[in-house]
C-alpha cells in the first residue's frame, strides 16, 4: 500500500478508534457514575446540551439517574440532582469540592480576585470574614434597613403614579433599579447605575463557551465571547475606577470620617489597603473584584426572586388573597409592610420559600474537585467539574408532592410539629438539601440573611398596595382567561424570566397610599 494510503487510512480510522476507546475501554477503568452512551470525539457530550444548562441536565438526570457523569469536551463532569447526593457532595465531602469553576469570563471579569470564585485558602477566608462582619452581618443589615425602606417607597410611588395614569410599567427594570440602588449605596455610599453591566456579566457567566472545554479551540474565539467579555470589563472598570478615585479624593480632603457612623464597604476596604499590618494585603484589584461580586449577587438575584414571586401570585389570585389577608391582619391598612413585620407573617415567608424552590435565583451550585473523592461506589477524579442542580432538586417528585404546582402551604408548620408533614420546618440556609437556593457549606451565598430580610418585605409591600393587569408584548392588557404569563427562562448564571414583566398597576381599594408612602 502506498504511504499516502496508509496515512489516509489512519486519519479516517482515528475518530472511530477514539470513539470505541472512550465509549467502551476507557469507561471500564474509571468508576465514574453512569454516563450517556454517545460521547463524541472532541466535543464529548456537548451535543446533548441546550441553551439552558440546568434544564438540559435535568432532562438527562431523568434518564441516567440522580448522579451521572458526562464530558464537556475532554473535561469530566458530575451532575447531582437529588438531596441525597447534594448532601454527599456539599457537606460530607465538602473539602474535596471547595473550589469554584473558573471560566475565561470569570477570570477576566472578577480580576482573578473574587470572593465568589477565589480558591479556598487564606485570602478567601479573610475576605469572607471581612464581608460577613462589615457588610452582611446583623449590625450592617439592620443599619441599612432605612435605605431599603426608602428605595421601596420610591418604587411604590412610581407604581402609584403609573396607576393614576393607567400606564404600563416595566416591573423587571424597576425592580433591578431598586436592588441596584440598595446594594450600590451599601457598597459605595451612593446609587450608581450598573444594572446593565450586571445583567451582562451574570448572563455571560452562565453561557457555555466551548473554548473553555475543548483544548483544540482554546485560543479561538468561535462564539465571540472575547469581545463581549472585554466590552463588559472596560465598562465596569471605568465605572468602578471613577467610584474609587472619587472616594480616595474625599478621604484625602476630609480624612476617614466619623468612626461612629455606619460606613459603606468601600471605606472599610480602603482602610485595609492602608493597613500594612493586615493579615492579608488588600489592593485596588481586590476592591474592584469585591464590588463586582456584590453588585452581581445583590442586584440580579433579589430582583429576580421578587419578580418570580409576583408572577406566581398574579397567576394564582387565590394565593394573593390569602397573602393580603395575612398582611391586613398583622400590619393593617394604614402602615406599610416593614422588614420587622415579616417574621410574624408565615404565609408570606412560605410564598418566598416556594418561589425559591421553583425558581432558585442561581439554578446550579458549581464546584471543582480538588482531590480524588469516593461517593458511595463511585470515584470522582481530581479536576472533575461538579454541578449540583438546585433547579432540578426543587422539582424532584420523590421529595415534593405535585412539584410543578406553586403551593406555599407546603411550607406552613401546621401539623409538622405533631408528627405530620415536616416540609413546613424546612429552612433555606443550607441544612435541608431538598431546598438549597443559597447553596450549602463554607461556600454558600453569604447574602442569605440580607435576602431573607429584603425579599419578603419588598414583596409584601408591593402586594399590600397594588393589583396588576398584565400586558402582552404589544402593550395590550390581558383579562380573564387570557392572562397567561410566559414563565420561560433566559440563559445565564441566574435564572431570570425570558421576557420582562410589563404590567399596569392598580391601586388596591381601601389603601391610603399617600399615607403609606409619606415617610
Amino acid at each position: 500500500m502506498e504511504p499516502y494510503h496508509l496515512l489516509l487510512s489512519f486519519f479516517l480510522s482515528a475518530p472511530l478508534l477514539y470513539f470505541i476507546y472512550v465509549n467502551y475501554f476507557h469507561r471500564r477503568h474509571h468508576l465514574l457514575p453512569p454516563s450517556p452512551a454517545l460521547r463524541l470525539p472532541i466535543i464529548g457530550h456537548m451535543h446533548l446540551l441546550g441553551p439552558l444548562l440546568h434544564q438540559s441536565l435535568h432532562g438527562l438526570s431523568l434518564r441516567h439517574g440522580p448522579l451521572f457523569s458526562l464530558h464537556f469536551g475532554s473535561v469530566p463532569c458530575v451532575v447531582a440532582s437529588s438531596p441525597h447526593f447534594a448532601k454527599q457532595l456539599l457537606q460530607t465531602n465538602e473539602l474535596a469540592f471547595n473550589c469554584r469553576i473558573e471560566t475565561t469570563a470569570v477570570k477576566r471579569l472578577t480580576y482573578e480576585a473574587s470572593l465568589a470564585f477565589a480558591p479556598y485558602g487564606d485570602y478567601w477566608r479573610f475576605i469572607k470574614k471581612l464581608s460577613m462582619n462589615q457588610l452582611l452581618g446583623s449590625r450592617s443589615i439592620t443599619g441599612f434597613e432605612p435605605l431599603r425602606a426608602k428605595e421601596t417607597r420610591h418604587f411604590l410611588r412610581l407604581l402609584s403614579a403609573k396607576a393614576d395614569g393607567r400606564e404600563a410599567v416595566n416591573v423587571t427594570e424597576e425592580l433591578l433599579k431598586l436592588t441596584n440602588n440598595v446594594i450600590s449605596t451599601m457598597m459605595v455610599g451612593e446609587a450608581e447605575e450598573a444594572r446593565d453591566v450586571v445583567r451582562g456579566v451574570t448572563q455571560i457567566f452562565g453561557e457555555f463557551n466551548v473554548s473553555d472545554f475543548i483544548w483544540l479551540f482554546k485560543r479561538l474565539d468561535l462564539q465571540g465571547f472575547g469581545k463581549r467579555i472585554e466590552d463588559l470589563f472596560q465598562r465596569f472598570d471605568t465605572l468602578v475606577e471613577r467610584i474609587i478615585g472619587k472616594r480616595e479624593e474625599m478621604r484625602r480632603k476630609k480624612g476617614k470620617g466619623d468612626e461612629c457612623q455606619l460606613r459603606d464597604f468601600l471605606d472599610i476596604l480602603l482602610d485595609y489597603v492602608d493597613d500594612h499590618n493586615s493579615e492579608v494585603k488588600i489592593n485596588r484589584l481586590h476592591i474592584k473584584a469585591l464590588i463586582m461580586d456584590f453588585f452581581t449577587a445583590g442586584t440580579d438575584t433579589t430582583a429576580i426572586s421578587t419578580e418570580w414571586a409576583l408572577v406566581e401570585l398574579i397567576k394564582n389570585p387565590s394565593l394573593l388573597v390569602k397573602a393580603r389577608e395575612e398582611i391586613d391582619k398583622v400590619v393593617g391598612k394604614n402602615k406599610l409592610v416593614e422588614e420587622s413585620d415579616c417574621p410574624n407573617m408565615p404565609y408570606l415567608q412560605a410564598i418566598v420559600k416556594e418561589t425559591f424552590r421553583l425558581h432558585p435565583p442561581v439554578p446550579m451550585v458549581t464546584r471543582r474537585c480538588v482531590a480524588d473523592c469516593n461517593i458511595e461506589n463511585y470515584v470522582i477524579p481530581e479536576n472533575t467539574l461538579l454541578f449540583v442542580n438546585i433547579w432540578s432538586i426543587g422539582r424532584n417528585p420523590d421529595y415534593w408532592e405535585n412539584p410543578l404546582e406553586f403551593r406555599p402551604e407546603r411550607f406552613l408548620k401546621v401539623g409538622a410539629e405533631e408528627g405530620g408533614d415536616s416540609t413546613g420546618l424546612i429552612d433555606v440556609r443550607g441544612q435541608h438539601f431538598q431546598l438549597l437556593p443559597f447553596g450549602s457549606g463554607r461556600r454558600m451565598c453569604p447574602g442569605v440573611s440580607l435576602a431573607m430580610q429584603e425579599v419578603p418585605a419588598l414583596l409584601g409591600a408591593i402586594i399590600q398596595c397594588f393589583d396588576f393587569q398584565v400586558s402582552d408584548s404589544n402593550g395590550k392588557v390581558l383579562k380573564g382567561d387570557s392572562v397567561v404569563i410566559d414563565v420561560s427562562e433566559r440563559p445565564g448564571l441566574t435564572a431570570p424570566r425570558a421576557h420582562d414583566l410589563i404590567c399596569v398597576p392598580l391601586q388596591r381599594p381601601g389603601i391610603n397610599t399617600l399615607q403609606l408612602f409619606a415617610s
